[in-house]
């Protein structure tokens, strides 16, 4: 299986970090990439980010169109029918890409994967049961997918790692109540949820993104 087209920046050169930003329904690699500079990376090792594109295919709750999209959704309230098969083979697709960073030279633990609202779905669905220890997830205005399974998939190597889960509270795409359910089985499955609200919709706000500078140092700064 050939990797996704991905997009790449490097803070310096020869990064011995990397995080790999998961885009939402309907965007491409190039979505996030604008807020990079926007990130205070002080105290952090040199970062490799990489921006993935997902394949374009029809999805379903938007009349069948044909977009970039990381598995199929079917209803609005996003848990009926959830996709799995759709779910799984993009799974595969991230791992493949962290294997790739491996074998450029950056360790697992290093790794973080960060994801926004469909994508946000893929990092929960593919970190916590990756089977060698990750840096940190971060989780942005989206949900826990194949919630059902995670108890009998899960990795423990991944139990610990540190998880960063941010919402706006005026989501019209992706419920608040959804993203806090989701926040609610992780704690109770053990895992550590740095849990953020923000005044906003389905986006990204400046007090959002210090949070993510400093979550970001936190999770990488000590290597």
């Amino acid at each position: 299986m050939a990797l996704l087209p991905c997009i790449e920046l490097e803070t310096i050169p020869n990064p011995t970090a990397a995080v790999i930003w998961l885009h939402g329904l309907g965007a491409d690699g190039n979505d996030f990439v604008p807020i990079i500079p926007e990130l205070n990376l002080s105290g952090c090792p040199g970062i490799r980010f990489i921006f993935p594109s997902a394949p374009s295919m029809p999805v379903t709750v938007n009349g069948g169109y044909v977009m970039p999209a990381w598995y199929d959704i079917v209803g609005r309230n996003l848990m009926d029918q959830e996709d799995t098969a759709g779910i799984q083979k993009s799974a595969a697709s991230i791992v493949q890409l962290i294997e790739h960073e491996a074998s450029r030279g950056i360790a697992y633990e290093n790794i973080v994967l960060a994801g926004f609202s469909q994508g946000c779905a893929m990092v929960l669905q593919t970190g916590l049961r990756f089977p060698h220890k990750l840096a940190g997830i971060i989780a942005l205005s989206g949900y826990l997918p194949l919630a059902v399974t995670l108890p009998i998939e899960k990795h423990l190597t991944n139990q610990n790692t540190p998880i960063f889960m941010a919402h706006g509270e005026y989501d019209p795409i992706v419920a608040l109540d959804r993203a806090q359910a989701s926040h609610a089985l992780l704690e109770k499955m053990g895992y550590s949820v740095d849990w953020n609200e923000y005044p906003m919709e389905h986006s990204v706000n400046r007090e959002e993104l210090a949070d993510i500078s400093r979550f970001l140092q936190q999770v990488l700064g000590s290597k």
